[in-house]
């Protein structure tokens, strides 16, 4: 009996707490009059309070209007509290740029949570069945989902929404809304194949059953329940290691950084996942970010990824920086500063620019090799300098001398991992001949200190 396997579900899934206010999604068609009712005889069992909601999409006209009036005398008939709201979903989709099933699903479901706060109610149920779940599948499968997606549709999520007719075929949904006189309203854009889920309710499952399989219904969904149980142990090990990246980058709402050091060492499958959470973290959610968009994002990992943008949907940004996988709903602008100071050969200049000191001296070089190491500090031949010394941002066309020969800065910055935002930050000393050191990175081969050397000039690059 259908009630009995509703109860069931509901038990196994724990989809509902005794005195739970729930908000009931209902269309008018067969699936949510059956859970309406259904909820209705289970009410004093679980204590549980009804509120039914349904969203007059603008899209069919008169039938739209008394699919409306039908909900509303059935909500009187069974005692039920009954919401309606209108909205022209043709108009908003072509503004928003959504196709109509994606806009009627974003606004049915802003209008559940926007109810749920208004009421202070506890849950808000879904009236999707067996079959739906089938299609779900098979749709995901045809975007090339993961085993995430081959999980199908969720019992429950959030602890919020639930779906107590998961495990009801829809013959068994027209079956009890016959014998209960329930009468429902039937959408006749359910019957054309212009959407892709119709397509697969209309076509490709009837081919399926008449040649392949006849319980191919079940079978996918069987299928379905035995991956969830898999995919729970990949989330529970996926969890752990997420909780690390995130103890070990800062984070925000509207950014997650992503720790290759911990991230690289994971299995395939925890990596992908990782993704997803830290989109979902970002975003609220997951939608419209298929397997495809995913593994963009993972193939970001390798070093000669450095510094490369993916654009994702819905205003999302993937950065790959050094050491880390940036995900972002903020486009990272590089900042682009300039600066130049003339230095001293003994004292010190403040470059608040960039937050740093530079403290220059002159001294015999028998002192500067007595002094403790600082990888902070440079010492120069001070008789191979020319002229006056200026220290500024790197410039289109800055080279220095390496032992390999000349090279441009840009490139040494690619070589040395510096991300794009960073390297306008670092300064660039320069006399009237050329480069003679890139930060406290580099010096260059032309200002070296030999055996030659008798006066030395100590630059110390410190933090402000």
């Amino acid at each position: 009996m259908i009630l009995n396997k509703v109860r069931e579900t509901i038990k196994d899934h724990d989809l509902i707490q005794k005195g739970d206010k729930i908000v009931l999604g209902i269309s008018g068609g067969p699936d949510s009059v059956c859970l309406l009712h259904l909820l209705c005889r289970l009410k004093e069992e679980f204590d549980i309070d009804i509120y039914a909601a349904h969203l007059n999409h603008q899209i069919r006209g008169l039938d739209a209007s008394l699919d409306a009036l039908y909900v509303s005398k059935l909500c009187k008939e069974m005692g039920v509290a009954f919401f309606v709201k209108s909205i022209d979903i043709p108009a908003y989709c072509k503004e928003a740029g959504l196709s109509v099933e994606d806009g009627a699903r974003k606004k049915r479901y802003e209008m559940f949570y926007e109810l749920k706060e208004e009421i202070g109610a506890d849950k808000i149920a879904i009236a999707h069945n067996m079959n739906d779940q089938a299609e779900t599948i098979l749709m995901r499968m045809m975007r090339g989902t993961g085993i995430q997606g081959l999980r199908g549709i969720e019992y429950e999520r959030d602890d919020v929404l639930i779906r107590p007719l998961l495990d009801i075929p829809k013959s068994e949904v027209l079956e009890y809304c016959s014998k209960n006189s329930l009468e429902p309203r039937i959408d006749k854009t359910n019957l054309e194949t212009v959407y892709t889920r119709n397509k697969i309710r209309l076509k490709l499952i009837p081919y399926m059953s008449d040649n392949f399989n006849s319980n191919v219904v079940e079978s996918i969904v069987r299928m379905g329940n035995n991956i969830r149980v898999d995919s729970d142990f990949i989330e529970r090990e996926t969890m752990k290691a997420y909780s690390e990246i995130l103890s070990n980058r800062p984070q925000d709402k509207s950014r997650i950084e992503i720790d290759l050091e911990i991230y690289s060492k994971l299995d395939g499958a925890i990596k992908s996942r990782i993704v997803r959470h830290a989109i979902k973290d970002v975003l609220g959610d997951t939608n419209f970010m298929d397997q495809v968009h995913i593994e963009q994002v993972m193939s970001l990992e390798p070093d000669s990824k450095l510094e490369k943008m993916i654009v994702l949907p819905r205003g999302m940004f993937a950065y790959r920086k050094k050491g880390s996988i940036i995900l972002t709903s903020e486009e990272i602008i590089e900042e682009k500063l300039e600066f130049c100071y003339n230095v001293p050969c003994n004292g010190f200049i403040k470059i608040r620019d960039i937050g740093k000191v530079v403290k220059t001296e002159v001294m015999g070089i028998e002192r500067f090799k007595s002094l403790k190491v600082d990888k902070g500090s440079k010492g120069f031949d001070l008789n191979r300098i020319k002229g006056g010394i200026v220290i500024r941002n790197r410039q289109p066309g800055d080279k220095i001398k390496l032992a390999m020969g000349n090279k441009k800065i840009k490139d040494l910055f690619i070589d040395m991992k510096i991300p794009k935002e960073d390297r306008c930050r670092i300064p660039i000393v320069l006399d009237e001949e050329g480069v003679m050191c890139v930060g406290d990175f580099r010096i260059s081969e032309d200002y070296k200190i030999s055996d030659t050397t008798r006066e030395v000039l100590r630059i110390t690059f410190a933090n402000l």
